[in-house]
């Protein structure tokens, strides 16, 4: 039997969720400061665990599966920093010490983020125990999401190279909204627009409310087109695509083409909408991303810079967190710009992690999508449709990792950390669900003839 909540409980949950939008709204936590605030809220919450569970007398944890590969990856972490032996005599310098990593101290400072990402996951994972609290999460994302989109097209005319009209970024691609970089806004609009989105699609949105919630999702779109984010755009479609073909399972041709159709008029309308409303620059911001002379957006020269480092490092690959190490001495281009991520997750799990990341990494989106799609069908309107978008939320920035290094920023791995909490808190049944949605659907369902004769049979059988 499932302890009742308690005051800690609350606190923790409250500290998750104000977690989120603090790492969004602090340039997305990716500045030193902000990163040690981050880690100090997430220990602090660790710590209001452990004395609630003393406290009740019951250990809360979640016994998904999904959470392994995220421990053992910290584990192999500290595996690569481990010593054996010593390096050969270099320039009179002896004794230093033979690790799997290249750079021993960068990966124990990414073994230390992921533990305190993997902390706040199964803190989160903990929380979400009833419906009450994922509605909460699921109406925080999609508000947020709404202002957040507000402000970032505020921001693109009003101050488009200043986020918050104060803090200029040096040697980054332009901001957007609080994100150094535009690429990382997109990031983050791809998932929060992925939970309206997905109770839409799944029809879980009550009929006085869907008006309200397609406007949230539309200018959560526009401001991502407005970003100029090329995989941001294609990540888009891409959850939207996954979205029709998930809500659409048995169901017949018509409604699947009806689905497909309104998802492009949706794209449609926010692709005309971001012309309409950012003139030229709407358009013209992605002509100068492919046009760009910047070092980052030469992709291709990167990815086959990394191949190389992939191959030089396996099996076990050149260490988490010392990629730029690994990639200088194969850097084509002379040094001339120091390239600290391969814009390309996939690529530096295998440059970094080598084939036991790529097993980590593997059974991990197993475990989402084989959780996902069940989920997906569950019998409860509601959490049919959180699962629905927090599922196509995760495959939008996985489609969006193939281009860049999203996963990177601290607030999108939070954002992302807590649509997977989504995915498995949907397959769960809780006291408090709510089933209006489906009463209605069954009454539908009953004919006004087949009322009528079982009215008759009832009639009849009284007499």
């Amino acid at each position: 039997m499932k302890p009742e909540s308690t005051r800690i409980n609350r606190l923790i949950f409250f500290f998750l969720c104000a977690l989120i939008v603090f790492a969004t709204v602090g340039y997305g936590a990716v500045h030193q400061p902000i990163i040690a605030f981050t880690y100090l809220i997430i220990a602090l919450a660790g710590v209001l665990w452990a004395v609630d569970s003393i406290r009740v007398g019951v250990i809360r944890l979640s016994r998904s599966a999904i959470q392994l590969p995220i421990i053992l990856t910290v584990v192999y972490a500290f595996v690569q920093i481990i010593p054996f032996g010593t390096l050969a005599d270099m320039h009179g310098v002896s004794g230093i010490r033979r690790t799997i990593s290249i750079e021993p101290f960068w990966t124990l400072m990414f073994a230390l983020h992921i533990l305190a990402l993997f902390i706040f996951f199964a803190l989160m994972l903990n929380v979400l125990d009833s419906a009450a609290r994922i509605r909460r999460v699921t109406s925080l994302i999609t508000v947020f999401g709404f202002v957040f989109a507000f402000y970032a097209i505020l921001q693109f005319f009003l101050s488009p190279f200043k986020i918050y009209g104060i803090y200029e970024a040096q040697h980054a691609a332009q901001p957007f909204g609080s994100f150094v970089n535009r690429h990382n806004y997109a990031a983050f609009m791809e998932m929060a627009i992925s939970i309206p989105l997905g109770m839409l699609f799944s029809g879980a949105v009550a009929r006085d409310k869907r008006l309200i919630t397609i406007t949230a999702v539309g200018l959560m779109g526009l401001s991502l087109v407005m970003s100029g984010s090329r995989g941001g755009l294609l990540a888009l479609i891409a959850g939207i695509g996954f979205m029709v073909l998930v809500t659409s399972k048995a169901k017949t041709g018509n409604q699947i083409a009806l689905k497909a159709a309104l998802a492009v008029a949706m794209l449609l309308v926010i692709v005309f909408g971001s012309i309409f409303v950012g003139g030229e620059s709407s358009l013209t911001r992605f002509a100068e991303t492919a046009q760009s002379n910047d070092f980052s957006a030469n992709r291709f020269q990167i990815w086959k810079v990394t191949l190389d480092v992939i191959a030089h490092n396996l099996p076990f690959g050149a260490g988490i967190g010392a990629f730029a190490a690994a990639y200088t001495p194969f850097d084509t281009a002379n040094g001339l710009e120091r390239v600290e991520q391969a814009h390309n997750d996939y690529l530096q799990i295998l440059a970094d992690a080598g084939i036991v990341g790529l097993l980590l990494a593997g059974y991990f989106v197993y475990r989402l999508f084989r959780t996902g799609i069940a989920n997906a069908r569950t019998e409860n309107l509601f959490r049919r449709g959180v699962a629905v978008g927090a599922l196509a939320g995760c495959f939008s920035i996985l489609v969006h990792s193939i281009f860049d290094f999203v996963l990177h920023t601290t607030a999108i791995t939070l954002l992302f950390l807590t649509l997977v909490g989504l995915v498995v808190a949907g397959g769960f049944e809780y006291a408090d669900d709510e089933r209006v949605y489906e009463r209605k659907r069954r009454r539908s369902n009953v004919t006004p003839f087949e009322v009528k004769k079982k009215l008759e049979a009832d009639s009849s059988g009284t007499d």
